[in-house]
């Protein structure tokens, strides 16, 4: 059966609460949820993670390999720093999907920049919550036609 891991980085626990008016009213776990029934719907695996930490997300980046059959990352504010979270994806010969909340092109040029989607098959931005259930989907697709 597909697996497929959810990482979720820094300040992703506070949703529901964090600029409402950026990321909307929906929790964290209310995604969880949603992307825990859509892959039994969909029948596949699903792992669902998320830390504040660049090095608990690498890791988890490195114990997917073996696990799962795609990863789908919200690195968050990690998107436009990190080259270890890019080098980690690029290490796992996983296909990536980088996603966000938010439409991050229509923010601060700061977030304008992805060291993510160099290693990523696609992006998926701006379409808030749902947007996980288009990640899935898109990898789902991806994986299939992989096969």
């Amino acid at each position: 059966m597909m697996s497929i891991l959810v990482l979720n980085g820094p300040n992703l626990n506070l949703l529901g609460i964090r600029q409402p008016e950026v990321y909307g009213h929906t929790t964290l776990a209310d995604i969880e949820s949603m992307c825990r029934e859509h892959a039994a719907t969909h029948g596949f695996d699903l792992d669902f993670k998320q830390s504040n930490h660049e090095g608990v997300l690498i890791d988890a980046i490195h114990a997917a390999r073996g696990q799962h059959d795609g990863i789908i990352l919200n690195a968050a504010a990690y998107t436009h720093t990190s080259i270890a979270l890019m080098d980690a994806l690029s290490s796992t010969q996983l296909p990536a999907i980088e996603l966000h909340l938010s439409n991050v092109h229509a923010r601060e040029p700061f977030r304008h920049v992805s060291y993510i989607a160099r290693v990523a098959v696609g992006v998926i931005s701006g379409f808030g919550a749902p947007g996980y259930l288009l990640a899935l989907d898109a990898m789902r697709g991806h994986l299939e036609r992989s096969e």
